[in-house]
């Protein structure tokens, strides 16, 4: 099935039964909520990072040191929303603080590090992955709101979902490839641009 960039929604678009911890490639899109332009702008079918789009850039490329188990592939900052294909290898979605998970912690991973902050994770999400990336990236741009006076969001920095893609070859993986390293000159097009 080729891929169609018009499919963008705002919740998720979930295979059923598909195990979201699994190694892949995965298509990510999150835009901010209310789709306000708050990374920069396109100029010139450009896109020009202000001081919080290259925030947004930092935080991306730290997926891999809190995940060890993530490749971050293309991405593209837009003024209001943000691309791009993470890989997990090798993933497994288990805290492992003794290797031996009671059933609570096996089917609650997240529960279990709240009560042992300091069990391994052995394993990634693409849910954890964004959530994390989602938090980190939301908390510093609240500090660059009160230090830096960037312009402010209305409640949450990012909408409540998240829109994700399961790449399943190498036609479509260069098909999204394209189509992220495309999207500033397709800005006027795009949308997502509101």
């Amino acid at each position: 099935m080729p891929y169609n960039p018009d499919i963008h929604h705002r919740n998720s678009i979930r295979l059923k039964g598909y195990d979201y911890s699994q190694a892949g490639l995965y298509f990510i899109t999150i835009c901010c909520q209310n789709r306000k332009r708050l990374f920069g702008k396109i100029r010139r079918c450009e896109m020009i990072l202000n001081e919080a789009g290259k925030m947004i850039e930092k935080w991306y490329y730290e997926l891999e040191n809190k995940f060890p188990d993530i490749r971050c592939h293309e991405m593209i900052i837009m003024p209001n929303h943000f691309h791009c294909i993470i890989e997990i290898v090798g993933a497994d979605l288990r805290v492992c603080p003794n290797n031996n998970p009671t059933a609570a912690e096996h089917n609650n991973p997240t529960a279990a590090e709240h009560q042992n902050p300091t069990a391994e994770h052995i394993g990634s999400s693409v849910h954890r992955v964004v959530q994390w990336f989602k938090t980190m990236t939301t908390n510093e741009y609240i500090h660059g709101v009160k230090k830096m006076s960037w312009p402010s969001f209305d409640k949450k920095l990012w909408q409540r979902n998240y829109w994700e893609h399961i790449i399943r070859n190498s036609d479509e993986y260069q098909s999204i490839s394209n189509y992220i390293i495309a999207n500033p000159q397709n800005w006027n097009g795009d949308k997502l641009k509101k």
